[in-house]
């Protein structure tokens, strides 16, 4: 069975690797996106770049979904590390996504609670976490990595008392602006999906100064990860 994987970025830094090695390339404009289409380790891919933020991804998302009938989201890229125990050029891989700056507490609601909604906590596809999952293990030899819940908000997060509340509250493991809205749009329209982030900061009064450095590395190692579960898809999809 053929089928078309959608590999997403917010970011140039995020996807001029996947371009780089995408053969046979068409580009065409939807809603100011450019959609790449191509093929990847003898794959049918689209790539794109989203744009920062959870309305550009989430707009995206359902263009791949729609216009490009994509079966698979993989969203590669960088994020602000919440979690104490990881540093800079560590690994996160979603085992879910939550918007942090959904809060509706004054009603009564947990922080990243939808209101008259079932679900807000949006969980990655088993198979591709597992993949992820073996992968990184094979890869990650000088870095760690992790299995936790990527939370997005439309704000770059510098603040170390606002990350820690984002780790004992929401249980976060990084902080970025993009997956949950893809999760989200993901899960209503039932495509499988996952979240790879490399830590290019640590999300505190650092964040800035970090994040300009070592944006180029991050994503480079999360585009690494990704090469690698594109040529693997096989393996868990037939």
């Amino acid at each position: 069975m053929t089928r078309t994987i959608g590999l997403m970025g917010a970011m140039d830094e995020e996807i001029v690797l996947l371009l780089q090695g995408l053969e046979r390339q068409q580009s065409v404009v939807h809603a100011g996106i450019s959609f790449v289409t191509g093929i990847f380790h003898g794959k049918e891919v689209v790539v794109c770049k989203s744009g920062v933020g959870k309305v550009n991804a989430a707009v995206t998302t359902q263009i791949l979904i729609h216009r490009f009938g994509v079966d698979i989201i993989l969203f590669t890229g960088v994020a602000g590390a919440v979690n104490p125990s990881l540093n800079i050029g560590d690994i996160v891989i979603s085992s879910s996504c939550q918007q942090h700056d959904m809060d509706v507490t004054p009603l009564g609601y947990k922080r990243g609670d939808i209101p008259y909604q079932d679900i807000s906590d949006f969980p990655a596809d088993p198979r591709l976490l597992r993949l992820a999952e073996e992968i990184c293990s094979e890869l990650c030899r000088d870095r760690k990595f992790i299995v936790g819940r990527v939370l997005s908000g439309d704000q770059f997060i510098s603040d170390y008392n606002f990350v820690r509340m984002l780790h004992e509250t929401m249980d976060g493991a990084c902080v970025e602006m993009e997956g949950s809205a893809v999760a989200q749009v993901c899960h209503m329209n039932g495509t499988p999906y996952l979240v790879i982030r490399s830590m290019s900061d640590k999300a505190d009064g650092t964040a800035e100064i970090n994040y300009a450095e070592f944006t180029v590395e991050a994503a480079t190692r999360s585009y690494e990860i990704v090469n690698e579960m594109v040529s693997k898809l096989d393996t868990i999809l037939n």
